[in-house]
């Protein structure tokens, strides 16, 4: 049962996004030629991830080659945190924990949908990674969603996979992923 859902969520189309389209995100089309900030910045659901990348000083790295896998909380996301914990970590003397929070998100390298369901099935129904914080995420399938586990048990859901960019892939998350 487990293969077959990793095979129906490598392939089905709400999650794997055709690679030569533009998928709407937020109200814009994600265009393939830009690159993650660019296009993030576009997108009214990443309003409160664009203002975090930019308070923690990564925009010049995301727009960098890469290539990065992106799982990008929505401002709904955000919006789940208690009250009054985004606005302190986009304060100055609150940097390196932000920026801990959001290369969290972030790993070196292209994984889309089919890269991830590849290494959830060579790891028996759940695959590990390494963040770009060096945190540890853990992936695995519930029914035919891609649930993402962080290092302090919370987990968080892919609403929108496969959001190809010219310098890797966004996956949009529905609950920011927190490290330990």
């Amino acid at each position: 049962m487990v293969l077959l859902t990793i095979a129906a969520f490598a392939n089905q189309e709400a999650f794997g996004q055709m690679k030569d389209s533009n998928p709407m995100v937020g109200g814009a089309a994600m265009m393939r030629s830009m690159n993650i900030v660019d296009n993030a910045m576009n997108s009214a659901d990443h309003t409160t991830l664009v203002a975090a990348v930019k308070a923690a000083g990564l925009v010049e790295t995301l727009k960098s080659k890469g290539p990065f896998t992106v799982f990008a909380p929505t401002n709904a996301a955000f919006d789940k945190l208690p009250t009054g914990t985004v606005e302190t970590l986009v304060k100055p003397e609150n940097k390196a924990m932000l920026t801990k929070i959001l290369t969290y998100h972030v790993l070196a390298g292209k994984f889309d949908s089919k890269a991830i369901a590849k290494r959830i099935k060579a790891g028996g129904g759940t695959a590990k990674f390494k963040t770009v914080s060096g945190g540890k995420l853990w992936a695995s399938m519930s029914g035919n969603s891609l649930v993402l586990k962080d290092e302090k048990g919370g987990t968080s859901t892919v609403s929108i996979g496969n959001v190809y960019q010219s310098n890797g892939v966004i996956h949009e998350v529905d609950t920011v992923l927190m490290p330990n």
